[in-house]
């Protein structure tokens, strides 16, 4: 079976003897390994600080503490994302209001943030969702207009660009995932990308405890709430291992979504998602929308080939629906929602069997 995700680990020769040196090194916690990292995350992105943490989550909760979000406020989102982006809202006290998605791609509509903000809403958080890129410049729009904070989640978006720019550069705080499926994996592991160089600083004090680093224990003064939230010096050096191939692994995910794209275009029974201008997606998943979506996933599955709609929509969890709202375009979109394989262990021929399995009809 030709599955959905799959974690890519880096080969053994060249692994393990950087692990190693971690492992018998005598410090394995928070050190010089995070601190390379970072500066080389840095890099690939091609701005702003990167915190490194133990999770996509933490990077979401810190991003909301950052933006200045408090207990009883309210946070504009999307019900189409992983749990999680959700989940870290309510961490923080905060309550989520729902907006409806743009039908054509699928990610958060930017008229319906503008419909949904009120005197309670304190930040906006956008969803990149399957690596495909919201539409940033009138979500900037918006921010600026009513001075709100946009957290972007692109824990599926590694990679992803808007007028030639990877996620990490468009919005003050960018969360990213490294959790064990995604484009780059520390086994568990997050980031968040902060523009902002005295929020960094901060960052880093709200992800140990609300201690500083750079001076001992005791000439520490905690004076705000931290917590336990850092990246160790193990899966940092599984990363810094990871950085070294990460263009061309991220390549190979936008080549085979670039190709399906190309090839099921005009299919009957198939809608092909559409971008925003100026953007390239890093196709994390390859989505598309299909008539008789179970139909399908179940042509797909008989032949090999792991189809899933893979997500709950939040808004059906009872904890995160603060606020149940009608999400028309979300409803038709989710009824026939459909991911397929497209990542670094798809081959051409994959996509070749992909294409003509759906061209023979469901």
């Amino acid at each position: 079976m030709l599955p959905l995700v799959k974690t890519s680990i880096p080969p053994r020769d060249i692994l393990m003897p950087k692990l190693e040196e971690i492992l018998y090194s005598g410090y394995v916690a928070q050190g010089e390994a995070v601190e390379q990292f970072e500066r080389k995350f840095e890099e690939y992105i091609g701005g702003g600080n990167t915190l490194s943490l133990n999770s996509g989550t933490a990077a979401l909760h810190i991003a909301l503490i950052l933006a200045g979000v408090k207990e009883g406020d309210e946070v504009i989102s999307t019900a189409l994302t992983a749990e999680p982006t959700n989940v870290a809202i309510k961490m923080i006290g905060a309550k989520v209001r729902w907006a409806d998605i743009d039908i054509k791609t699928g990610n958060i509509s930017p008229d319906a943030i503008e419909k949904a903000i009120n005197p309670k809403t304190k930040a906006i958080i956008v969803v990149d969702y399957a690596g495909i890129p919201v539409d940033v410049k009138r979500i900037q729009e918006i921010s600026e207009k009513y001075n709100i904070p946009v957290i972007e989640d692109a824990a599926h978006a590694l990679g992803a660009k808007y007028n030639g720019k990877k996620t990490g550069n468009h919005f003050p705080f960018t969360v990213y995932s490294f959790q064990a499926i995604k484009h780059l994996t520390t086994i568990d592991g997050g980031a968040l990308q902060i523009l902002d160089n005295e929020l960094y600083e901060k960052g880093k004090i709200i992800r140990w405890f609300g201690l500083d680093k750079k001076l001992t224990r005791m000439d520490n003064n905690i004076t705000i709430q931290g917590y336990k939230y850092h990246m160790n010096n193990v899966n940092a050096m599984i990363g810094l291992v990871q950085l070294e191939n990460i263009e061309k692994l991220v390549q190979k995910y936008i080549d085979n979504g670039k190709y399906l794209d190309e090839h099921l275009m005009g299919v009957e029974g198939v809608e092909l998602i559409q971008y925003y201008p100026d953007t390239e997606s890093s196709y994390w998943l390859y989505t598309l929308k299909v008539d008789n979506r179970d139909a399908f996933i179940k042509k797909m599955e008989n032949n090999g080939i792991m189809a899933s709609e893979l997500h709950k929509r939040n808004d059906l969890h009872t904890y995160l629906n603060d606020f149940p709202a009608e999400m028309p375009n979300l409803d038709v979109f989710y009824s026939k929602m459909v991911h397929l394989p497209c990542g670094w262990w798809v081959t051409k021929e994959d996509c070749d069997k992909i294409i003509k399995l759906i061209k023979e009809g469901w």
